[in-house]
């Protein structure tokens, strides 16, 4: 296995030099976008609206970092929490298995807890009738209420190990606020991921009905985060082997 993560490694260490590579992966993330692309995925019966390779990318984080709490803003139909949770799960279950532990499946140690301003009765039903739904916890408001952040920061106080996802309102403010309010709480070696960077990439006006656009999207609030806040760094290596992610940019690893 060291042989082969070398080699992984050496790999993608040549992609960010690589302009054919990059050129192919601009042209489909531009065509896909205007596709709509990103809305045709479901994970574990439930819409998840991200790109396969953001999918892959959080199941490989959350099993290297093992939190013991995830938080994400924004719900929609629930798919990113039952993503959060089963592998939560399993990582439970490969710990029992390893100590001979008998896991009570109604009491997990491991959990997600999701924020919206507007959780529609039909996708709380189905998350709420879900096999991941005792990991789940919901809470409706905006993501910056100081009440929903005092809600949220005493779970946190519970747990050791935390994450951090934001996917919510996409507008500078709006993410800075969330940055300000969440990110410290994402233990050191874990991440806070930002997702929809990618706006900025896009041509300007293409959410018309939208508070946000190039120069006025998660990237943008990301860069004025990280200017502030050294103890967290992007890493690249994550946008490097995924080439295709609405977040570029955006997995911020906390390292101190």
């Amino acid at each position: 296995m060291h042989d082969f993560k070398t080699e992984v490694a050496q790999r993608v260490a040549t992609y960010s030099q690589d302009s054919s590579l990059r050129a192919a992966a601009t042209a489909f993330m531009d065509a896909s976008l205007a596709a709509r692309y990103s809305y045709n995925f479901s994970w574990m019966g439930r819409p998840i609206i991200q790109y396969p390779q953001d999918i892959v990318a959080m199941q490989e984080l959350l099993w290297q970092v093992k939190p013991d709490l995830v938080i994400e803003t924004g719900i929609a139909h629930g798919g990113s929490l039952v993503l959060s949770a089963s592998v939560l799960a399993l990582i439970e279950y490969a710990e029992a298995a390893q100590s001979g532990e008998l896991l009570n499946p109604s009491k997990p140690r491991r959990r997600v807890v999701g924020l919206d301003i507007d959780i529609r009765n039909h996708n709380r039903e189905a998350i709420e009738a879900h096999p991941m739904a005792s990991r789940i916890s919901m809470i409706q408001g905006s993501s910056v209420d100081p009440t929903v952040v005092g809600q949220v920061r005493a779970i946190a106080a519970e747990h050791r190990r935390v994450m951090v996802c934001l996917d919510s309102n996409h507008s500078h403010a709006h993410v800075q606020a969330e940055l300000e309010a969440y990110a410290p709480l994402v233990s050191v070696g874990s991440y806070c991921v930002v997702f929809d960077t990618v706006v900025e990439h896009m041509k300007p006006g293409s959410f018309a009905d939208r508070p946000w656009d190039k120069g006025n999207n998660p990237m943008t609030a990301a860069r004025a985060y990280l200017a502030n806040h050294p103890e967290f760094t992007i890493d690249h290596q994550i946008d490097h082997r995924l080439q295709l992610s609405v977040a570029p940019e955006g997995y911020l690893l906390r390292s101190s």
